[in-house]
């Protein structure tokens, strides 16, 4: 038997109607008791968060890294399966993936359809998770629905109401579920995992800033005056804003803030291309490029970069590792 320990946070596989809509209110047992298991598969609860994804807090978010180490503190575990909301699904996903050194899967799932409808989406994601976690080794954190196994990193909330809601725009899945098995076509390069960090007090405030045509820079500096510790950046095309920009991210550098530097754009890569505000200008002020992270992903970098880093410099190193461009690797047939 393969013992798989799922730990329940809430969303919409946890979902039923109050009022004029849907919240999370089902305990993890009560989401379990709706999933076929799968043979050869025992199955431990921990109760952790019952909340709408969109309500989690970084606070929220450290409390399941720190769990999901805990419950592979035991050997007897063989993986690990997390029921999340979709919302936030991709932050904390790629949270436990920048700390997770552990040959044994931590496999995030969900549903986009409430727990107990007919056409429910909820079962079937949970069972294929179990089955990934029961049976896939050494791939990091996944991300495990509709049938298709993604890498934590870069995977994203890509449909609103789709059954298939994940993918990773820059990139394919890892592979596929069917028939009780999952077939693996590639495997992620992974950046070498970090240190469990300490659990706050209070977590270091990482804000997000859209870049938009005709925007000036009170949000970004209001960031800043706000005790922001590192800012995401969110600029357009390859990563391009405006030369006032370019001039804030210099000041908020210079005060220690850690910015990041990312793109609205759904795919590819940022890169430095143009200049009078555009990402050569940014990057020489002292923003990190994200590569193809996207803005949710790449404030979860800049907090981890900000717990694991003891001062400006190592923060700044912590972050490029983090964000360090790693693509999949085909698997050779055997």
């Amino acid at each position: 038997m393969r013992r798989i320990v799922v730990i329940s946070t809430g969303g919409t596989i946890a979902s039923r109607r109050q009022g004029p809509g849907f919240a999370a209110d089902a305990r993890g047992h009560e989401v379990m008791a709706t999933a076929p298991m799968p043979d050869g598969v025992s199955v431990d609860v921990v109760e952790l968060f019952r909340v709408n994804s969109p309500r989690l807090t970084t606070a929220h978010q450290l409390t399941l890294l720190h769990t999901v180490h805990e419950v592979l503190s035991d050997p007897g575990v063989d993986g690990v399966v997390v029921t999340h909301g979709t919302d936030t699904l991709e932050e904390s996903a790629f949270l436990v993936d920048l700390h997770h050194d552990d040959p044994r899967p931590v496999v995030f799932t969900g549903a986009q359809i409430p727990l107990g409808a007919a056409n429910g989406d909820g079962p079937g994601n949970l069972h294929d998770a179990l089955v990934a976690a029961a049976t896939l080794r050494g791939l990091g954190v996944l991300v495990v629905f509709a049938g298709k196994v993604h890498a934590a990193r870069g995977t994203v909330k890509t449909e609103t109401l789709a059954a298939d809601a994940f993918a990773d725009p820059s990139g394919a899945p890892l592979g596929t579920m069917g028939f009780g098995r999952a077939s693996i076509e590639r495997h992620p390069e992974r950046p070498a995992a970090l240190g469990l960090p300490a659990l706050p007090g209070i977590p270091p405030r990482v804000d997000m800033v859209l870049h938009h045509a005709g925007a000036d820079t009170v949000l970004f500096d209001a960031a800043v005056d706000a005790g922001a510790k590192g800012i995401v950046l969110v600029a357009t095309g390859a990563g391009n804003a405006t030369p006032d920009f370019a001039q804030a991210v210099e000041s908020a550098t210079s005060r220690g803030v850690l910015v990041a530097l990312t793109t609205r754009v759904a795919a590819g890569p940022v890169t430095e291309i143009y200049t009078q505000g555009g990402a050569v200008d940014l990057v020489a002020a002292g923003a990190v490029p994200t590569g193809t992270l996207r803005a949710g992903q790449a404030r979860i970098a800049v907090l981890s970069a900000l717990l694991a880093g003891t001062d400006r410099t190592g923060r700044d190193r912590v972050l490029r590792h983090v964000l360090a461009e790693r693509r999949t690797s085909a698997v050779t047939p055997a």
